[in-house]
């Protein structure tokens, strides 16, 4: 009994269908933009693949008014590398909530860590 299971475990395997591994080279490519004058929203990307190679940049503009613009590849033997450029001029706002003659020293409530301010821009669009 034993003889004739092993025989037809053999015969099975041998009948078995041979499966091959199949690599796919990835390659692909695509690019996009946003530019929205209601919101200012404005950024694009590109990406190009290439087997294990991929390249691509992307950019977009700062609260301050910059322009970022990353430049990127990867590889296997370098890895992800990124260079990051940064376009203009930035444009600070100016400071809301000082009055004038009210001099802050820090040491009101006793902490003494110097002056801080803060704003908010608020905008609501209908």
């Amino acid at each position: 009994m034993f003889k004739a299971l092993v025989i037809l475990a053999i015969a099975a395997l041998a009948a078995a269908e041979y499966h091959e591994e199949h690599y796919s080279h990835p390659k692909y490519k695509f690019e996009y933009g946003v530019e929205d004058h209601h919101t200012g929203d404005n950024k694009d990307q590109w990406e190009h693949r290439d087997g294990d190679v991929v390249k691509g940049q992307y950019s977009l503009y700062e609260p301050d008014g910059t322009k970022r613009i990353v430049e990127y590849t990867s590889d296997k033997h370098h890895g992800f590398q990124a260079h990051v450029k940064r376009v203009g001029h930035a444009h600070h706002p100016q400071i809301y909530g000082h009055e004038e003659g009210h001099h802050y020293s820090g040491n009101e409530l006793g902490h003494g860590h110097g002056h801080a301010s803060s704003y908010a821009n608020l905008y609501q669009h209908h």
